[in-house]
């Protein structure tokens, strides 16, 4: 009898301040590691594609740190940046998909970064490298897409990676396929996003800036009063979006973006404190059954994922309030090294099929 081949593969996630990195055996984690980047050092580039060489660099180093040998990588996946709208599930990055990350992202994210790595290593080692269900996946119906207004379109920007992973991480739990189930999904981190998967399809959502308001993000707001606020001259354009995205929710309230925090505050009796910490998992429940109604109510389950999934207080407000739509599962964290991995593991295994980038 043959045993099974291992297969080792690189995950490779770039934030702000970190570049997270995890090594794989199959299915088993064998190192995690988030390597910190000083804010001197960053800021002495002028754009995130500078800083390739930095983060490569600092990757390469603590692989050589615990004697990993490169010739023994299977694969290299890279968190997935601010492309064009793509599909669901692998790329493989090419030069193409390079050229635009670098030269024309639609957005400076350090996840950007996060292809170019992987790009780089996997030519170094001759392994395939792939991105991974990017922040730009684009499955929406449609009717998803219409927003109101002519000039404005909805357009398809959510946390897919760990909505995705979550929805068939428990497809496998209650040993359904995931083409064949209806699932509500939330993100609840430091913005939330929320989603429905039709048919393994996420067909429509809510982005941070569209639902719930999140420990720093102000959330839907009142549209005409979020008017007279951009026309008061009291802010200018950059600092009317940073109070949404940046300024905005939990931090704006009581300068905190940690929800033990507020937690904490709730302990010791301060009602204001329980007043908006219940009506941000309010809003997610409202949130929850506004998408359940995308699929006519038939949801197979409800998942909350992210890190305030860690909250047995915020899962177990929204629980009670979205219960009678359908049973509600738990995945605390943001599992997004692991999320990646596991999806180039299913397309190395030959579960899943990986996309060519060609799309400019």
């Amino acid at each position: 009898m043959t045993s099974e081949k291992i297969l080792k593969i690189l995950a490779i996630n770039p934030g702000s301040t970190t570049t997270k990195i995890a090594l794989f055996e199959n299915e088993k984690e064998k190192y995690k590691e988030n390597l910190e980047h000083s804010r001197e050092l960053l800021n002495s580039y002028k754009t995130i594609s500078q800083q390739y060489l930095m983060r490569k660099e600092a990757v390469l180093s603590f692989l050589e740190m615990i004697d990993f040998k490169l010739e023994e990588l299977s694969a290299v996946v890279g968190r997935g940046g601010t492309l064009p709208p793509v599909k669901a599930g692998a790329y493989y990055v090419n030069d193409e998909m390079i050229d635009r990350l670098t030269n024309r992202p639609l957005g400076e994210h350090a996840s950007n970064l996060g292809a170019m790595i992987a790009y780089e290593i996997g030519k170094m080692t001759g392994v395939p490298a792939f991105i991974y269900d990017s922040v730009a996946v684009d499955e929406l119906d449609d009717v998803a897409r219409i927003s109101g207004l002519p000039d404005i379109e909805r357009k398809s920007l959510s946390h897919a990676l760990n909505m995705r992973a979550s929805a068939i991480k428990t497809a496998q739990k209650i040993n359904r396929p995931y083409t064949e189930l209806n699932l509500v999904v939330a993100h609840m981190g430091g913005g939330i996003t929320m989603s429905v998967h039709k048919k393994g399809k996420m067909i429509d959502i809510i982005s941070d800036d569209e639902g719930p308001f999140a420990p720093e993000r102000a959330g839907r707001v009142p549209c005409l009063s979020l008017v007279d606020m951009c026309y008061s001259a009291r802010y200018d354009h950059k600092e009317m979006k940073k109070k949404l995205r940046g300024k905005g929710g939990l931090l704006a309230y009581f300068n905190t973006t940690n929800a033990l925090d507020v937690e904490e505050m709730i302990k010791n009796g301060e009602k204001h404190a329980e007043l908006i910490y219940y009506a941000m998992a309010y809003q997610i429940a409202k949130g929850i059954g506004e998408l359940a109604t995308v699929v006519d109510g038939e949801i197979d389950r409800i998942i909350l994922t992210g890190g305030l999934a860690h909250s047995k207080m915020i899962t177990g407000w929204i629980s009670q309030k979205v219960r009678f739509i359908a049973p509600v599962e738990i995945i605390p964290g943001e599992n997004e090294l692991e999320s990646l991995a596991m999806g180039v593991f299913r397309v190395m295994k030959g579960e899943e099929k990986a996309h060519e980038y060609d799309l400019d």
